[in-house]
């Protein structure tokens, strides 16, 4: 059944010529001739502006503080080990990598993936973040264990750790101007109390029950003080994502609850595909596109930038691709911090201008994705599937592979030792060059989308010798082909070609590195709540023979990126393009002093900067009123005539008003033409979407 996604894209695809038939006009990444991919995504769009996500790769559950000029941010990464990365920045928009806060957890078998036990979808969740008398401290819960503490004075580590007396479920901690710290802590009915000295514990007498179940304050609470007034923001999740917040004057209150101060904003991406139930047989229930709240923005919290702005962050569910963090201009009204920007409070742009700084920041990643494994450390992107056996694997034993020992497992789920990195939208295929060569019977190595369900292309040695294999969990079916190698190189590319906009996933191989062969049916990547995590690639190498085996020698991971940019394609300014409205043959028609819903005539893009246009018809330019309305006038543009250029995740397009921080609309039903829209639906039905082609 084709998806809302696979819709879209295809009507985006036939409407626009310009990005087929002309790919220079494309923010296409083309892939390497020779060498590996580096390219990778970047919100940086090059003019000032940024368009979310931050990373387009899972970063849930963030939490930021501000240290003097530099921002910190740490998230969840539950059974992937290393865990709590610290990333740093001066923008928010361009991060590096400074550290992980803990090399592993290791409390029992589950840990380690032992007597048929995991932890998937448990470990290290939604860590606070906070910086105090010179030092940084992450609290964070770990399932069925008491709240770890991690601290350095150096977010570069080295991070000592210790475990407090409880456990505190989404907790967050404030280190008040009186000496005194509190926590607040878990769901619906949240609690607060006052910790003690050490941090291990709570005061006795302290604790107090903030909100009743009815009251809407949820979880993921981020708790800060504000010119001396208290505020919690939340997660609620009633019948769909947003995010409430509460006030108080003391910390035990009272506190006023408002019931959302962001509300709807998934930046119009539709549900995507989730598991009727998280058990074999797996089936794949599409989502809801009605569902307005259920990609929204609904857990992080508000921060002020040195120049005195205040910006919100926030992960939403992305599906398949994982949770995803955003980043949001803040409006304070009447002593609430919306997400968002006036005359449009709770929705906010996809695109936007960047914070202000002292001085433009260059573009920076946080992570290197490919990797030739040419270094005496992994590269910080990658991470362990639940606690490694380190005598089993080596970046020394063969230089410039990764040596993956074979060691028993029933199957890829089972596996130990399987090394992951998270995957990257919107589109990425990785290719694994592997060399078996040290392969014994029984083993299987290979590359995985790591999911539930998952799937993996793998070489397998039996007495029969090298087979290809392409293994698909939800439908329990594996499709096998004969692998006949050179005998002086034994080597076999495999990639996978992920696509997260249709949320299908393909496979295919090679022997020699440039045909590549597809192999096995098309893959549905789906997001759901048994590893918590969206998708990630892995290489593995285990043994269905119940023992030890051999060695598979992975020689590199080439992660190529079509769209790294945050628009997928260059805004066309000097050109002339026609507005077709999405899934219509009408769109904007003007000329001789009319705007109107017909035949889509000819406007001319001119840069009004800061990734903004103006758009004229003959010698008139569109004009947004104070009221919403649109209309073609004379003169020269100005603020009323100029439109933010944002595409949609699924890449149609959406002109905001500068006016009004509305979104240009025609009414499906009436034909009207007004900026009077808070951004687009999930379900294309509102007239805000439009194809533009030249």
């Amino acid at each position: 059944m084709p998806t809302l996604f696979s819709l879209r894209l295809a009507a985006t695809l036939a409407l626009s010529s310009t990005l087929i038939v002309a790919p220079a006009m494309a923010q296409l990444q083309a892939r390497p001739a020779t060498g590996l991919s580096t390219a990778t995504w970047t919100p940086d769009n090059g003019n000032g502006t940024f368009t979310n996500p931050l990373f387009y790769d899972e970063f849930s559950d963030p939490d930021m503080i501000r240290v003097g000029e530099y921002f910190y941010l740490t998230g969840t990464t539950m059974h992937a080990m290393p865990g709590l990365p610290v990333l740093r920045s001066k923008d928010l928009v361009n991060w590096e990598f400074m550290s992980y806060a803990t090399p592993k957890l290791d409390f029992g078998p589950a840990y380690r993936l032992e007597d048929g036990k995991g932890i998937y979808g448990r470990g290290i969740w939604a860590p606070s973040f906070r910086f105090h008398d010179g030092t940084f401290y992450i609290f964070s819960n770990v399932n069925g264990r008491g709240t770890q503490i991690y601290t350095a004075t150096d977010p570069k580590g080295p991070w000592t750790h210790r475990e407090m007396k409880r456990s505190l479920h989404d907790l967050s901690v404030l280190f008040d101007d009186d000496g005194k710290v509190y926590v607040v802590w878990d769901h619906q009915e949240m609690k607060m109390a006052q910790l003690t000295a050490d941090l291990t514990d709570l005061v006795p007498g302290t604790q107090k029950v903030l909100f009743g179940k009815d009251q809407g304050m949820g979880e993921g609470a981020h708790l800060l003080k504000i010119d001396g007034k208290y505020y919690i923001l939340s997660a609620n999740y009633a019948g769909g994502f947003r995010m409430p917040a509460a006030r108080a004057d003391h910390p035990f209150g009272p506190w006023e609850v408002n019931h959302s101060i962001s509300t709807n904003e998934g930046f119009g991406l539709a549900q995507g595909n989730r598991l009727k139930k998280n058990e074999a047989p797996f089936e794949a229930v599409p989502g809801d596109p009605k569902r307005h709240d259920a990609t929204a923005i609904h857990q992080g919290g508000i921060i002020l930038t040195p120049a005195g702005e205040w910006w919100g962050y926030s992960m939403m569910d992305y599906n398949s691709v994982g949770r995803l963090l955003s980043l949001s201009p803040v409006t304070w009204q009447d002593g609430w911090p919306y997400f968002g920007l006036p005359g449009n409070l709770g929705r906010n742009p996809r695109t936007w201008v960047k914070p202000k700084t002292d001085a433009p920041q260059p573009v920076a990643v946080p992570f290197q994705r490919s990797d030739d494994f040419s270094g005496t450390a992994l590269k910080p992107v990658w991470q362990w599937n639940h606690v490694p056996v380190d005598g089993k694997w080596s970046l020394a034993e063969r230089p410039g592979y990764l040596r993956l020992h074979a060691l028993p497992a029933k199957s890829f789920w089972e596996a130990k030792n399987s090394l992951t990195q998270r995957a990257i939208g919107p589109k990425s295929s990785p290719t694994v060059a592997l060399d078996v060569a040290g392969l014994k019977e029984g083993d299987v190595a290979g590359l995985a989308l790591l999911n539930l369900p998952y799937a993996t292309l793998g070489v397998e040695k039996t007495a029969a010798g090298l087979s290809i294999a392409m293994f698909d969990q939800a439908r329990n079916a594996t499709q096998r082909v004969p692998l006949k190698l050179d005998a002086k190189a034994a080597r076999v590319w495999l990639r996978a070609d992920a696509d997260f906009l249709t949320e299908k996933a393909r496979f295919s191989y090679s022997v020699d590195g440039r045909k590549f062969v597809p192999l096995g049916d098309e893959f549905t990547m789906i997001f759901q709540l048994v590893t918590f995590q969206g998708v990630r690639y892995a290489l593995f190498n285990y043994n269905t023979a119940g023992m030890e085996g051999g060695v598979a020698d992975f020689d590199s991971i080439d992660v190529y990126q079509p769209y790294p940019r945050g628009l997928m394609r260059a805004i066309p300014v000097g050109k002339t393009i026609r507005l077709t409205s999405f899934g219509a043959k009408t769109g904007l028609q003007g000329g001789g002093g009319r705007l109107s819903v017909g035949a889509p005539s000819a406007f001319a893009v001119q840069d009004m900067q800061l990734g903004r246009v103006a758009l004229r018809a003959g010698k008139q330019y569109l004009t947004v009123g104070s009221d919403g309305a649109v209309s073609l006038a004379d003169g020269a543009p100005g603020a009323a005539q100029s439109f933010q250029w944002i595409e949609t995740p699924t890449g149609e397009l959406v002109l905001m008003s500068i006016a009004n921080n509305r979104f240009l609309r025609v009414d499906p039903a009436s034909r009207s033409i007004a900026a009077d829209s808070p951004g687009p639906l999930t379900e294309s039905a509102d007239g805000t979407r439009f194809i533009w082609a030249r």
